[in-house]
């Protein structure tokens, strides 16, 4: 296991057929923890990838430093830096079986004179052979425990003599998993390993990636575009945008606290409900012709920052969970319910508010009536609120009153030896 730290990293693309230079990484500061399993969020072409690609060594960083563990590996061959990629297209050897494929890495691992290559090779040859005409190989046997036990930790023990064409997805998957758990590294790397799979062979494949780190306790940095993977995986989550790191810390405190208007609206599906308000002094907003109360550890935020700036107009943020299908009372607000959306185990009620025509969505009960074209009535949960100031940026929130841990870095789950 090994602590991984991208120093003032920069990847700067060069111009291709007169076209501008392409800046994909921008000066990132990020550290993964030993043991840490760290899931990379953000839209296409914002550097998740690349930053992988940097850390494997299948690209060269414009600028700064790579550090894994004790040891700056980013002038080092790949095959040096003692990480293991799993990439999303499974890149298995479809000319080797699914036992010669775990194995490849570890053949490949240390450097063999030309006598032991041969004596490999014959003792390789000679295995359909009975046990009596076997060639002896010590290397090779070590090899063959070792993909022996990767095979029964993922359940590919039946499948060791069968080509790459002749597995479902899923097994390939697990085949492409037990090919970098074999090499015993200090860092894996996962690009999308499960976007290829359905959603079924998903779920159970993800949870199988989870216990697996948690067993091995192996550095990990999971690259993903799915927002139940990120949320459920990972001890903590980066969101990346062009290039710069938005924000670092557990799903919970992404999704309850977000940094900035992009991680609000990236981190959550549905996403968080903007709406533009105004700080009109103490602890309440206008929203159109309407006053809201203000409670929580927001309200004081709200205070401070009205105090200093007047009334400033803000972007006011609501989770779909804090706003509610209600009575008609005085305070709550009219809408229109403009698009439903079944679930099963809740209803997505999207509706258009009479009172600035803004759009919300809310979570309902399914058993909940109602229909498009309906005039309902909101509940907005006092203590949902989150504000935005107009570049952005999150009203700052005492960590301690937001029920954010005041350390440094996350105490990561205890992980089985």
């Amino acid at each position: 296991m090994a602590e991984v730290r991208f120093e003032q990293v920069s990847k700067t693309f060069p111009p291709r057929r007169g076209s501008a230079p392409v800046e994909v990484l921008r000066q990132l500061d990020l550290t993964v923890n030993d043991g840490e399993f760290l899931v990379l969020v953000g839209p296409s072409g914002c550097g998740k990838s690349t930053l992988l690609r940097i850390l494997a060594g299948l690209e060269t960083p414009s600028s700064g430093a790579v550090i894994v563990g004790d040891r700056e590996v980013s002038g080092l061959r790949p095959a040096k830096r003692d990480v293991a990629m799993v990439f999303q297209s499974y890149a298995l050897y479809p000319h080797l079986s699914v036992a010669d494929n775990i194995g490849f890495g570890l053949r490949r691992s240390r450097p063999r004179s030309l006598p032991q290559q041969l004596q490999d090779s014959l003792h390789r040859l000679s295995r359909p052979l009975p046990p009596g005409l076997r060639l002896p190989s010590a290397r090779e046997s070590r090899i063959a425990a070792r993909i022996a036990a990767v095979a029964e930790q993922l359940e590919l023990t039946p499948l060791l003599d069968r080509l790459p064409k002749e597995l479902s997805g899923g097994q390939k998957q697990r085949v492409a998993l037990g090919r970098a758990i074999a090499r015993q590294p200090a860092v894996f790397l996962m690009d999308e390993p499960l976007s290829n799979l359905d959603a079924k062979l998903r779920t159970g494949t993800r949870a199988q990636i989870v216990a697996l780190q948690r067993q091995l306790g192996t550095t990990t940095l999971y690259v993903t575009h799915d927002q139940v993977e990120a949320m459920t995986m990972g001890h903590r989550i980066a969101v990346l945008n062009a290039g710069r790191l938005q924000q670092l810390g557990t799903p919970l405190e992404l999704y309850n606290w977000p940094s900035n208007l992009f991680v609000a609206q990236f981190i959550g599906s549905p996403p968080m409900n903007l709406l533009p308000v105004l700080a009109v002094g103490g602890e309440h907003i206008q929203l159109g012709s309407r006053r809201f109360l203000v409670e929580g550890p927001m309200a004081a935020a709200l205070a401070a920052h009205a105090e200093r700036f007047g009334a400033p107009a803000l972007t006011g943020g609501l989770r779909p969970e804090h706003l509610k299908l209600a009575p008609a009372t005085n305070r709550n607000i009219q809408a229109e319910v403009t698009h439903l959306e079944a679930l099963g185990n809740e209803l997505l009620v999207r509706c258009r508010l009479l009172d600035g025509s803004h759009l919300v969505q809310l979570r309902a009960d399914p058993a909940q009536q109602v229909v498009p074209g309906q005039t309902v009535h909101l509940e907005l949960d006092p203590s949902g609120w989150r504000f935005f100031d107009a570049a952005g940026e999150a009203l700052p929130v005492p960590r301690a009153a937001a029920g954010v841990p005041t350390a440094a870095e996350p105490q990561l789950p205890r992980l089985a030896s």
